[in-house]
């Protein structure tokens, strides 16, 4: 043991080269310099190719664009918004107070929890709120506001009926009926959704910066074009749209687990599909933080030697 520390030290001292001065070819190299000219040069090849290629996102949908794009299909969402049937008026909570409309786990009605949050009346919100705004609001608001709920009703399930049996359901195409003052309000809000008043008043809530775009956007979802769109991206629920970026772009490939949840039974065809994916991911995540305490679970990795095909060189060795 002597001999060996003995020649080591030896060794270190006759080949240490840590104190030996450089002999080599010297230049000078300034790192600020070289840091602006990556900066620069990266800067220009970006901006390059942005201004050859283009942003890969699509525009930004807006009512405006909903309006302009498909007017029938703005006019029919915005009848059910008036009448309460569409998607949003019977989601349930945190919007409204719909009954058996919330997602349960048994007896455990998760979705109910936390209560009203957010409420949003479809009529008001969507509808009328944004016709009173206006500096010469509708005179056929007044007969929409001196009407039964019964009325109302009666009122936009005709109007809607007839849309939906008009040619291409255009609403200037509708027979003659008993619509009340609904296609005028929803002939307004057209217009006022064409000329982008709309998108101002539903984002504007009250306040001078506003990052809440909740009824904009629950009044989108609740019509047929934006949902198409998406459907056009293959960006729907059902084509794996969690994990696809617009067009034919992949998108974030760690949410597979999360997609694939609503693509098998139970789960796929279960009205509570959201509960029961948030609970298996709950259960999941448990176990996996878990696993060094679990017995059994902890031993998997022993007992399948997978670790050994990766490291098989080393094994292989031994």
């Amino acid at each position: 043991m002597t001999g060996r520390a003995g020649n080591s030290a030896s060794w270190r001292r006759t080949d240490d080269v840590t104190g030996r001065p450089w002999t080599g070819r010297v230049r000078e190299y300034d790192l600020l310099k070289e840091l602006t000219i990556g900066v620069v040069v990266v800067g220009l090849l970006v901006l390059g190719v942005a201004a050859i290629f283009g942003s890969p996102d699509e525009p930004s949908v807006s009512l405006k664009t909903w309006a302009v794009a498909a007017p029938a299909d703005f006019v029919a969402t915005a009848a059910k918004e008036l009448g309460g049937t569409s998607d949003t008026a019977g989601y349930g909570p945190p919007y409204n107070s719909t009954p058996d409309a919330s997602q349960k786990i048994g007896p455990v009605d998760l979705q109910s929890l936390s209560g009203v949050r957010l409420p949003v009346d479809t009529a008001q919100d969507f509808v009328v709120g944004p016709l009173e705004s206006l500096p010469s609001p509708p005179a056929p608001l007044a007969e929409w506001s001196a009407a039964t709920d019964q009325q109302r009703s009666d009122w936009t399930s005709a109007y809607s009926d007839a849309l939906a049996a008009a040619p291409d359901n255009d609403p200037a195409k509708v027979a003659d009926g008993a619509y009340g003052p609904v296609p005028a309000l929803t002939g307004a809000l057209l217009d006022m959704a064409r000329q982008g008043t709309l998108d101002g008043v539903l984002q504007g809530g009250g306040n001078f910066y506003n990052m809440d775009y909740t009824r904009s956007l629950l009044f989108l979802g609740d019509g047929s074009y934006f949902p198409d769109l998406a459907a056009s991206q293959h960006l729907a629920g059902d084509q794996w749209g969690v994990m696809n970026e617009t067009g034919d772009t992949p998108g974030q490939s760690w949410l597979w687990l999360f997609s694939l949840l609503y693509q098998v039974e139970p789960f796929k065809s279960s009205p509570s599909v959201d509960a029961l994916a948030v609970l298996t991911m709950v259960v999941l995540t448990a176990l996996l933080t878990l696993l060094p305490f679990i017995p059994g679970l902890r031993s998997i990795p022993r007992r399948l030697p997978v670790h050994r095909l990766i490291w098989r060189d080393y094994y292989r060795n031994r």
